[in-house]
């Protein structure tokens, strides 16, 4: 029996009312922390109180999230007063959410200080993804897109437990740098892979109009180009050694123990992200048909990327004089392999 016409009880659109206001809150709250900085705390700043505090917020958002689906999710619809509750109760988790973000003063790094505010921002674009589509789900019915959306909120608000929580932002840069070290140990992998003598790099692809026959000379490598490839593929694999390098410096000598050290720790992490897209474009480039001169200029882009690394790494703490050996070695590589692609391609220009 369709009870929502009946009376004293609200339609389905008076009993949504309420979660119309939080959603346009909770974009507000949104847009604040994309823009925002955290402002310098008076009170002394304790990282253990605020991981507790952080954790917990995340904790409660979750409950409201399934509190609020339970809501929607058979009939009959909750009254006015119970959703204005509702709403009131997901609105004061994110506000708490966001508050503790706030908490975290930037003399604590800007590296953890963004791992921090990209969680922040994830858990109230969950949420706010969640009344939308209670918003506008047809029925009092539990819709696969609540699901889905519900279980986003859980997930974004699980990420809490995987932020590092090391010596402060220490921490925070060596999963930065693990990360960026992640995307290129595949980018070289693929690449080496192509690259295995004879292989033809679009195997995979099936033969269609587009690509013409099999022996088009825009789908395979000639010598020349595997020669010039080969001195690429140095620069790549040297910007694998160089991150794994500088994060087990980090890991080693790292510390956060002054506005100095923590600088340059971020200055680190910084740079480092650099690398990966630098990779993929030049990655990219070499796939034929082979542009000499857009290697070119794909490769100096990555050997500036990773001079700069390898000068920022020397003059930080990370790097005593015991690390003095592999900075120059990595140097020495990238001049030696961007050497090689210049003189291949000299004839070029």
């Amino acid at each position: 029996r369709d009870v929502r016409g009946a009376p004293g009880l609200p339609t389905a659109m008076e009993a949504r009312e309420p979660l119309r206001d939080v959603r346009g809150a909770l974009r507000a709250v949104l847009a604040r922390l994309r823009e925002g900085e955290p402002s310098e705390g008076r009170e002394p700043f304790e990282l253990p109180r605020f991981w507790d505090a952080l954790g917990q917020t995340f904790q409660v958002t979750s409950q409201e999230a399934t509190k609020l689906s339970l809501a929607f999710s058979r009939p009959p619809l909750p009254s006015t007063e119970d959703c204005r509750k509702l709403s009131e109760d997901v609105q004061n988790a994110i506000l708490a959410v966001a508050t503790v973000y706030y908490w975290l003063p930037k003399g604590q790094g800007t590296t953890l200080r963004k791992m921090v505010r990209d969680a922040t921002t994830e858990v109230v674009e969950g949420m706010i993804q969640l009344t939308d589509t209670i918003l506008n789900a047809p029925e009092e019915s539990l819709s696969q897109e609540q699901l889905i959306s519900t279980g986003g909120v859980w997930e974004a608000c699980e990420q809490v437990s995987n932020l590092p929580r090391g010596e402060y932002n220490q921490a925070a840069v060596a999963s930065a740098l693990a990360a960026c070290l992640g995307v290129v140990k595949d980018a070289v992998e693929e690449m080496e892979h192509a690259l295995v003598e004879g292989q033809d790099p679009y195997g995979d692809i099936m033969e269609d109009e587009e690509l013409g026959f099999r022996g088009n000379r825009d789908t395979y490598w000639s010598e020349a180009d595997r020669q010039l490839l080969s001195s690429c593929m140095g620069l790549m694999k040297a910007s694998k050694a160089c991150l794994k390098k500088v994060l087990a410096a980090v890991k080693a000598h790292g510390k956060a123990d002054s506005p100095e050290q923590i600088a340059q720790l971020d200055d680190l992490a910084d740079i480092a992200n650099e690398i990966s897209p630098s990779v993929d474009e030049l990655a990219l480039s070499m796939y034929p048909p082979v542009n000499p001169l857009a290697v070119r200029l794909n490769a100096a882009k990555l050997a500036s990327v990773l001079k700069k690394v390898l000068e920022i790494a020397k003059a930080s703490h990370a790097c005593p004089p015991s690390e003095e050996g592999w900075v120059q070695f990595l140097t020495g590589a990238v001049d030696h392999n961007m050497n090689k692609v210049k003189n291949f391609t000299q004839g070029q220009l």
